[in-house]
């Protein structure tokens, strides 16, 4: 299985000159506009529904739906002979060469996906399976759970074909960004594409089908590309609740939101950017922390609700004490940290988030030692104690003892340790963590490269 590879990492496979032929599963908005759009690059398409007025639709070169271009492009592709339509799934798959699956994945009962279309169509994918000799690639487009295509779906083709997946047939994951209103386009110029796929030469057929639009595919795990469709929504929800809390909270201050927001934007250093968009630890400093409990309270005495940011401060909260617990699950009674500012390259501990760990173990009896590039015994911290008095406890209680725990170099901040905390990285820190057999709690992804992380290693979200 590929994982986490370059564009160019797969090793390329003779795959026919002809176009592959495509069948598609699902005439829905993300299928119908596959269906036209793959024919408009020249592929002989056949979509495939249960519906009969959808069937029907794509027959005559009509869209099923109101969507910008998918009328004219349905019936150019009708009208070249390269768009037919069925409900036999088991003959659509016999007769092509790659299966788009698009089928609706719906919300259950208790909240989670509902997998009952993935399931039916893989079982017909896999009775068109069995009677067919030639590879065949599937490629599943739903956004369904991590793990869904290769634990549920494979497992199903597999059964009803007799086939090995990634040696008789290959399977890709390719999640869709298409917009309604303006998928046709979407399509011919996407934003990005992702194939997480089964082997190179699933990945090398599907790469190929989407060089006309995007000669640079992103190559990737199954499951990782299966997160990547999750991720995207989610934080497109986020940003519609985060543009709104600060439209309630502009209005009774009579300050314009949308011109508030049109400046936001246009940072595209920090604001729009993958600056802050890291998996890591707690957010600190003297800006982040105060400012949110400022924007709560000003939110509150203005009697105006805003949950998403009334509750950064509970999840920042909740990935500190996740530091502190991984801590404590070791047993470590010596216990060394690495970084003690609230980022590198600086000597501002105020609000870190580190310092509220060190307290909580000073508190259960735990010695600790620490490294900071830029903390000295003779670093000066009245000022910044002074500062946050009435919100970092941490700083507090550690600022009399500080001193006394910090050593000139990582290895004797290391040295006589039952754990490690590593909250910066750099070079030093993970050439001293590399040597030692101890267990490490690393916040702050040390090894870009998992591979390369030792197994005594690991991290909060990693």
């Amino acid at each position: 299985m590929l994982h986490q590879a370059s564009p160019q990492a797969f090793r390329p496979f003779e795959v026919i000159d002809t176009r592959p032929a495509i069948s598609v599963v699902g005439l829905g908005y993300v299928g119908a506009v596959s269906t036209a759009c793959l024919s408009a690059l020249g592929h002989r398409v056949v979509g495939v529904d249960l519906d009969p007025v959808k069937v029907d639709a794509i027959r005559a070169g009509r869209a099923p739906l109101h969507e910008h271009d998918l009328d004219r492009l349905l019936s150019e592709g009708c009208e070249a002979g390269l768009i037919e339509a069925t409900d036999d799934l088991v003959r659509a798959v016999q007769d092509t060469d790659v299966t788009f699956v698009s089928v609706g994945t719906p919300t259950a009962e208790d909240g989670s996906c509902d997998l009952r279309y993935i399931r039916a169509a893989a079982q017909a994918i896999g009775q068109g399976l069995r009677v067919k000799n030639a590879y065949h690639v599937v490629v599943m487009r739903c956004s369904i759970p991590p793990g869904s295509t290769m634990g549920v779906m494979v497992p199903e083709i597999e059964r009803a074909s007799g086939r090995v997946a990634g040696v008789d047939f290959g399977v890709c994951f390719n999640p869709e960004f298409l917009r309604e209103g303006v998928a046709v386009a979407d399509f011919n110029a996407p934003p990005k594409t992702v194939i997480g796929a089964s082997d190179d030469r699933a990945a090398a057929i599907v790469s190929r089908i989407y060089e006309p639009v995007d000669p640079a595919p992103v190559l990737t795990s199954i499951e990782t590309a299966e997160m990547v469709k999750y991720v995207d929504n989610v934080w497109h929800a986020a940003k519609v609740t985060f543009a709104n809390e600060i439209g309630r909270l502009c209005k009774p201050l009579e300050v314009d939101s949308h011109a508030v927001m049109d400046i936001f934007v246009r940072d595209t250093k920090l604001n729009l950017s993958p600056y802050y968009l890291k998996p890591g630890f707690a957010y600190g400093g003297s800006c982040l922390p105060k400012e949110v409990r400022a924007v709560t309270h000003l939110a509150g005495a203005l009697g105006v609700d805003l949950p998403m940011i009334r509750n950064l401060e509970r999840s920042n909260r909740a990935q500190i004490a996740e530091a502190l617990e991984m801590v404590r699950r070791t047993g470590a009674r010596r216990v060394a940290v690495l970084g003690l500012a609230f980022k590198p390259g600086t000597d501002d501990l105020r609000e870190s988030p580190i310092l509220e760990v060190i307290a909580a173990l000073h508190a259960d009896g735990v010695d600790v030692t620490a490294h900071d590039r830029a903390v000295t015994a003779e670093t000066r911290i009245e000022a910044q104690l002074d500062y946050v008095r009435h919100a970092a406890p941490g700083l507090r209680d550690l600022a009399p003892r500080l001193a006394g725990m910090l050593r000139a170099t990582p290895e004797a901040a290391i040295a006589g340790a039952e754990a490690v905390i590593v909250t910066h990285s750099c070079d030093a820190y993970r050439q001293a963590v590399s040597e030692t057999g101890t267990p490490v709690i690393d916040v702050a992804r040390l090894f870009r490269d998992r591979s390369q992380q030792p197994q005594s290693v690991s991290g909060i979200g990693w």
